[in-house]
């Protein structure tokens, strides 16, 4: 995988629940857990904007590309 999502990072720090960043962004807590769990194919730009916004942070605190070869790399 090249992208990583590293939302469950950004959650801790700003101490937010799955089901509170699901009502903030107006999304089903199943799909934002696809997203959470790196397992979501695609994420739409206004759901990442939302998510951003919901969370005061930047696209790159949360997608960040890994390189092939580099999975599992500290």
């Amino acid at each position: 995988m090249a992208i990583m999502v590293n939302l469950d990072v950004m959650m801790a720090r700003r101490k937010i629940s799955l089901g509170e960043l699901a009502q903030k962004v107006d999304i089903t807590m199943a799909n934002l857990s696809i997203l959470k769990n790196n397992k979501a194919r695609a994420v739409r730009f206004s759901t990442l904007e939302a998510i951003c916004k919901a969370l005061d942070c930047q696209p790159g605190d949360i997608l960040e590309f890994i390189p092939d070869g580099e999975e599992g790399a500290p």
